[in-house]
């Protein structure tokens, strides 16, 4: 009887082994929706704002392609030195890229001015107005400019805080 006590625990033991072994190699492969959040790899937060233009933009809407977040403001020297380089990329691969600049209305004089900024430097990718700022702290945006890359299905591809140049933009893009 003693023995028969041991048979038992002995294949339940193996049992919940084989169990867990196979749980494990289950949850391995089973495909995993990124995690929420500003790491490489993550889908950074949603966010619905309204553009210069009048229209609402979210990360939703330009899915499908590599997106650029770009967060910057008019009075930001090195904001100011990307911005045609921005545009020049945003021309050379419009078929598979969308550049968003995102102001940060919120630290700027009026919107006027930042009206008068993209229409002096004739920049034509959509601008956000990040109105109250809850974005750019959603995305802990410390410094300008701070840019997030992501890739064709949202997820975050790399993060840049200072300007670039185009080829450092491409690069980032992977494009």
């Amino acid at each position: 009887m003693h023995q028969g006590g041991k048979t038992v625990k002995r294949i339940l033991a193996i049992g919940l082994l084989v169990f867990l072994a196979g749980y494990a190699v289950w949850f391995a492969i089973l495909p995993k929706e990124p995690e929420e959040g500003l790491e490489i790899g993550n889908k950074p937060p949603e966010f619905e704002m309204e553009t210069l233009s009048g229209e609402t933009v979210t990360l939703d809407d330009v899915k499908g392609k590599k997106v650029m977040v770009n967060f910057w403001a008019t009075w930001c020297p090195p904001c100011e030195a990307e911005m045609p380089e921005m545009q020049k990329l945003q021309d050379e691969h419009q078929d598979e890229l969308v550049v968003l600049a995102v102001n940060m209305t919120n630290a700027e004089k009026s919107r006027k001015d930042v009206e008068k900024f993209i229409a002096e430097r004739n920049l034509t990718f959509p601008v956000a107005l990040d109105k109250d700022g809850r974005v750019s702290i959603q995305y802990e945006v410390y410094s300008y400019p701070t840019t997030y890359f992501l890739d064709e299905e949202g997820s975050i591809l790399n993060i840049s805080r200072g300007a670039m140049t185009k080829e450092t933009m491409e690069k980032l893009l992977e494009l």
